[in-house]
């Protein structure tokens, strides 16, 4: 009878300590990458320091949406707006310089450096054009559009 009673006590402590380890035992939340554009560039880090605006494309080869925002960054070169293709394996110290954690970061910053508008993945050429815009004459993009129609009014 004493070994069966020592048996059950064993068993019950065993229980009451997994228990409190299930509970005591929390999952972390995934970790969360923050990649962030730089605010800041040293222009003369970069072609054409002389143009009002400076479109840099912080890009990698092995990486297919870069090409894309490479090719639409080229299509906004101007005599006003100079356009750079940083690529990782060819400028990794710019990459590092300016805390480039993801690419594609496309960054538009003014005469003296100060990052304008700034974009991380895909961009479309649409929003690329809007941003520059927006950038060179503040105040010419539209404001957004509110696409839900209103209903009609009664009687009409």
């Amino acid at each position: 009878m004493d070994r069966i009673l020592i048996a059950a006590l064993i068993v019950a402590v065993a229980a009451a300590v997994a228990l409190v380890q299930r509970r005591r035992r929390t999952i972390d939340a995934p970790t969360q990458a923050r990649h962030e554009a730089p605010t800041q560039l040293d222009r003369s880090d970069f072609p054409h320091p002389e143009r009002e605006w400076l479109l840099a494309a912080f890009t990698s080869a092995t990486c297919l949406t870069c090409a894309d925002v490479a090719r639409k960054a080229q299509a906004a070169a101007s005599r006003h707006v100079g356009v750079v293709e940083v690529e990782y394996s060819a400028s990794r110290s710019l990459h590092d310089r300016y805390g480039i954690s993801a690419v594609p970061t496309l960054v538009l910053a003014d005469a003296e450096g100060v990052v304008r508008a700034a974009f991380l993945g895909p961009v479309s050429a649409t929003d690329l054009w809007a941003a520059i815009a927006e950038a060179r004459e503040p105040g010419s993009r539209p404001a957004p559009c509110d696409h839900q129609a209103s209903p009609p009014a009664p009687g009409s």
